[in-house]
């Protein structure tokens, strides 16, 4: 195990439909997820999308912006989705 002082490593995942990032940082302990969202420079790479709305995860739970992250956490950002799970399957049901 670490000492205090060792940094805390944790991974940023942003699916888009064209491809999946990964950024892998290095914070300070004590680190939220909003100082890693901020840290993996995302939102300067993709302007057009709106981090300051998107869900976000750790590990597939949702988590608020401001949990202390652990070593090894995997923090994710989800988009929106682009259609209601449930119409979707009423019109793939209607389609059979």
């Amino acid at each position: 195990m670490g000492s205090a002082e060792s940094p805390l490593k944790a991974t940023v995942i942003c699916a888009l439909p064209e491809r999946q990032i990964e950024r892998c940082l290095e914070l300070p302990r004590g680190a939220t997820v909003a100082v890693a969202l901020r840290c993996s420079g995302l939102q300067q790479e993709f302007p057009d999308m709106d981090f300051d709305s998107a869900a976000v995860g750790i590990f597939g739970k949702l988590a608020d912006r401001s949990t202390v992250l652990q070593q090894g956490d995997r923090v994710e950002v989800y988009r929106p989705l682009r259609a209601d799970p449930k119409e979707s399957r009423r019109k793939r049901s209607a389609r059979r």
